[in-house]
């Protein structure tokens, strides 16, 4: 049984490396041969990746922006999941805020950017707003479609043995929602470094938006390169990170579909 486990890791590490691998070989041969400065060899990208990014530049630049991402983007999900559950705990309500919500989830973020300097300033404070904002609104849609899909049986069984309203939060409200919660979050996830370094290359002059944007305006194209691949990287290990809290608190979740399909 062990080895059954094992070689089916191995299969699924393949499954996911297979196509990083193929891209990198021929992004390594294919570049080799290239003379445009506008699109460098692969091993040059990396020399400038060691020297900027291992570690002279990890405070200066890459600290910066992973606090605001991370603040940003806890913020906007925490707001999303509190009101989120207050409007679908309260269907006329949200019925009321609708339209309000649909308006405001239709502007592009990107094109609000303005809005937030003038009314924040420039420096983290206007930066991390800026991401909550973004991140919010994935989150509080999904959250309201959770509490609005609770099974009506969930909520007669709160009812029957009269659960206090933190109870029916923590017990009810907030389990059968969490599967959707989830799915925001992970829609916020994807958002929000976009939002990120779109937000310091205009009003910061620190982080990893401000650097590759500095170093594109100053011809740097291989530390642009560099950085380009550094927030890659930083997307990567968030979202891994992300599937691995996800997968361990929704493993109730999981056991119980698959006990729901065998039964039937």
């Amino acid at each position: 049984e062990g080895a059954v486990r094992v070689n089916k890791r191995l299969k699924n590490i393949l499954l996911q490396l297979w196509l990083p691998i193929l891209i990198i070989l021929a992004w390594w041969f294919g570049s080799a041969a290239y003379s445009s400065s506008f699109f460098p060899p692969l091993s040059s990208i990396l020399d400038a990746f060691r020297e900027n990014w291992l570690f002279d530049r990890v405070p200066t630049e890459f600290l910066p922006s992973v606090w605001r991402f991370l603040a940003g983007f806890f913020l906007g999900s925490l707001v999303g999941v509190i009101v989120g559950i207050f409007l679908g705990s309260i269907p006329w309500v949200y019925r009321s805020l609708r339209p309000t919500i649909d308006f405001l989830r239709s502007i592009p973020v990107t094109t609000l950017v303005s809005a937030f300097i003038i009314l924040l300033g420039f420096g983290d404070l206007m930066n991390v707003t800026y991401i909550a904002w973004a991140a919010f609104f994935p989150v509080l849609l999904n959250t309201i479609d959770g509490v609005l899909g609770i099974e009506p049986t969930q909520k007669d069984f709160a009812q029957t043995y009269r659960l206090s309203r933190m109870d029916r939060l923590f017990r009810v409200t907030l389990p059968a929602a969490s599967p959707q919660i989830f799915v925001g979050m992970r829609i916020s996830l994807a958002v929000a470094p976009l939002v990120m370094v779109y937000g310091e290359m205009v009003s910061t002059t620190d982080g990893l938006g401000f650097f590759i944007l500095f170093a594109q305006n100053t011809f740097r194209v291989i530390d642009m390169w560099s950085g380009i691949i550094l927030l890659g990287l930083l997307g990567l290990l968030v979202n891994l990170i992300f599937i691995a809290v996800e997968t361990r608190v929704l493993a109730w979740h999981r056991g119980w579909r698959a006990s729901v399909l065998e039964g039937s």
